[in-house]
C-alpha cells in the first residue's frame, strides 16, 4: 500500500464521527391557548388575552415611564445577571479548551546539564580483556565492535541542547469534534441561563414596583379613612356635650380612629422594604432609591387587551426551554466522546534539536538530532471504566431528555395558570369595586341617620369598618391584577431580549 493510499485512508477515517447526531425534539403544543376559566358575566369590561405578537418591552402596557426606566437598568446593574455573564464567559473559555484539541501541540525547550557516567553502571558490563591495547580493558580484545577503553574513562562532561517537539493526536473517530460540540452546546445553555436570569429579575423588579405603588395606595386609603374617623370623633364629642350621645359613643369613635391609624406603621415599613427590594435588584445599597420612589403614584389600569402570541411560539421564546434543549444537546455529544474512548488513538510526534558537549559546537551541522513517527494506543483492559463511563453518559442524556419534557410541560402549565389567575382576579376586583361603592354610600347614610338622631353610633362604627376593609381589599385586588399580568408575561418568556439588544 502506497503513501497516497495510506493518506487517503487516514483522511477518510478523520471524517468519521462516532456517537448519535443530535436533533432538537419536536414537543407537543396546543393549537390555541387553553380555556382559562368558566364563562362568567363581569360587572365591568375586563382585559382579554389575544393571540398577537408580544412586545419585547411588555411592561410598557402599564404606561409608567419610571418603571420603564428602571427595567432598562437591570441588565447592566443586577448582580445575578452579572454572575450569569461570568458563567457564560467561563463556558466560552471551556469551549476554547476543547477546540484546542483539534490542533497539534508544539513546545520549545533548551537545557544545560553537567553529567558524570557511573563507572559501575552500564559501561562496566562491557568488561576487560587482552588484545588491542585500545580495547583490552573492554574485554573485547580487539574484536570487531570493540568499545575503546577510553569510553570507560570519560569523566564529567557538559551537555547543551536546544530544540522543538510536536505531537498531534489525529481525530480519527470524531472524539475532539464531539467534545467541541458538547462545549458549544454548554455555551448555548449558559446563554439561555443568562436570559432566564434576566427574565426573572425583570419580572421581580416589575412585581416589586407594582406592589410598592399598591402599598402607597393602601396608605392613602388608610389616611383618608383616618380623616373620616377623626371627623366622627369630633362630631360625637359635640353630641356628647349637647347631651345627644353618650361617653360610650365617644370612646367607640376614638377607638375606631386609633385602630385605623394603627395600620400606618406597618404599611410604611412594607413600603420601605419594597424600595429596598428594588434597590437590591438594581445593585444599590439599602434606601438608595427612596428619594426616587417615595412619591406616591397611582397604578395605571391594565390595557383592554393583552397580546400573548401563539402557543407554538412559546417553545422558542422561553429561555428555560432553550436551555434544556442545549443541555440535552451537550449530553448527547458526550455519548460520542465516551464511545470514541473505546477506539485506538493515533498520535503523530516529532522532535528536532541541536545537541553538543561544547556550547561553541551547538550550532554546528553535526549537532542536529531529530526523531519523527506515529504511535498507536489501543485500550485493552480498563477495569470497566470505559463501559461505566459510556453508561453514565447515556443515563445523563436520558435525564436531560426528561428534563426537557418536564420544562416544556411546566411552561404550558405556567401560562395556563397565569391566564386563570388573571381573569379570576379581574372578576374579583370588579366585585370589590362594587362593594366599595356601596360601602361608601352606607357610611354616608349612617352618618346622616346619626346626625338626625335616628340611630346610635354603632351603625356609623360598623359602616366605617366595612368601608375601610372594602377600600383596602379593592386596592389589594387592583395590585394583584397587575402582578398577575407580570406573571403572565414572565410565563410567556418575554423581556429578556432587551439584554441582547444592548449587547
Amino acid at each position: 500500500m502506497g503513501i497516497k493510499s495510506s493518506a487517503s485512508i487516514l483522511l477518510l477515517l478523520a471524517g468519521c464521527t462516532v456517537g448519535p447526531n443530535y436533533e432538537s425534539p419536536s414537543p407537543w403544543s396546543p393549537d390555541s391557548w387553553f380555556r382559562s376559566t368558566r364563562t362568567e358575566k363581569a360587572t365591568a369590561p375586563i382585559s382579554l388575552p389575544v393571540a398577537e405578537p408580544i412586545d419585547v418591552e411588555w411592561w410598557s402596557v402599564l404606561n409608567d415611564p419610571q418603571l420603564t426606566g428602571l427595567m432598562h437598568r437591570i441588565a447592566d446593574s443586577n448582580l445575578d445577571v452579572r454572575v450569569a455573564d461570568l458563567r457564560l464567559a467561563q463556558a466560552r473559555a471551556q469551549r476554547g479548551v476543547a477546540y484546542a484539541g483539534s490542533f497539534p501541540t508544539l513546545n520549545g525547550n533548551s537545557s544545560y546539564t553537567r553529567q558524570q557516567l557511573s563507572k559501575n553502571g552500564v559501561v562496566s558490563l562491557l568488561g576487560s580483556g587482552g588484545g588491542d591495547p585500545s580495547t583490552q580493558n573492554n574485554g573485547l580484545g580487539g574484536r570487531q565492535g570493540a568499545v575503546p577503553n577510553s569510553f570507560g574513562g570519560i569523566g564529567a562532561f557538559d551537555l547543551f541542547q536546544a530544540g522543538f517537539d510536536a505531537s498531534w493526536e489525529l481525530d480519527l473517530w470524531g472524539k475532539v469534534r464531539r467534545q467541541v460540540e458538547s462545549a458549544s452546546a454548554a455555551v448555548e445553555a449558559s446563554i439561555e441561563a443568562r436570559h432566564n436570569t434576566l427574565l426573572t429579575s425583570l419580572a421581580e423588579l416589575a412585581r416589586n414596583y407594582v406592589q410598592l405603588r399598591g402599598l402607597q395606595e393602601s396608605e392613602r386609603i388608610v389616611r383618608s379613612n383616618l380623616t373620616t374617623a377623626e371627623q366622627a370623633v369630633r362630631l360625637t364629642d359635640e353630641r356628647v356635650r349637647g347631651g345627644l350621645a353618650t361617653d360610650l359613643d365617644l370612646a367607640n369613635a376614638r377607638a375606631q380612629a386609633e385602630a385605623t391609624g394603627a395600620n400606618l406603621p406597618q404599611l410604611e415599613a412594607q413600603e420601605l422594604q419594597a424600595i429596598n427590594a428594588i434597590s437590591f435588584l438594581l445593585g444599590e445599597s439599602p434606601g438608595a432609591m427612596a428619594a426616587q420612589l417615595d412619591t406616591r403614584k397611582p397604578l395605571t389600569p391594565v390595557p383592554p387587551t393583552v397580546p400573548i402570541g401563539l402557543p407554538s411560539e412559546l417553545i422558542n421564546r422561553r429561555p428555560d426551554i432553550r436551555q434544556a434543549d442545549a443541555q440535552l444537546h451537550s449530553a448527547t455529544a458526550d455519548i460520542g466522546v465516551a464511545e470514541a474512548n473505546f477506539l485506538p488513538s493515533v498520535t503523530l510526534s516529532g522532535s528536532v534539536a541541536l545537541q553538543a558537549t561544547q556550547f561553541s559546537r551547538v550550532f554546528d551541522v553535526n549537532a542536529l538530532t531529530y526523531g519523527v513517527g506515529p504511535s498507536i494506543s489501543i485500550p485493552i483492559f480498563e477495569g470497566g471504566r470505559l463501559t461505566a463511563t459510556l453508561e453514565l453518559r447515556k443515563e445523563a442524556a436520558k435525564e436531560a431528555a426528561l428534563n426537557y419534557q418536564r420544562t416544556v410541560l411546566q411552561a404550558f402549565h405556567d401560562v395556563d395558570n397565569a391566564l386563570i389567575a388573571y381573569r379570576a382576579d379581574q372578576l374579583r376586583r370588579d366585585r370589590l369595586i362594587a362593594q366599595t361603592t356601596q360601602s361608601r354610600r352606607a357610611l354616608q347614610i349612617a352618618n346622616e341617620r346619626y346626625r338626625n338622631g335616628l340611630s346610635d353610633f354603632l351603625e356609623v362604627l360598623t359602616a366605617q369598618r366595612t368601608l375601610l376593609q372594602a377600600d383596602q381589599d379593592q386596592a389589594s385586588a387592583t395590585t394583584t391584577v397587575s402582578t398577575d399580568l407580570i406573571a403572565l408575561y414572565k410565563a410567556l418568556g418575554g423581556g429578556w431580549q432587551i439584554g441582547d439588544q444592548k449587547g
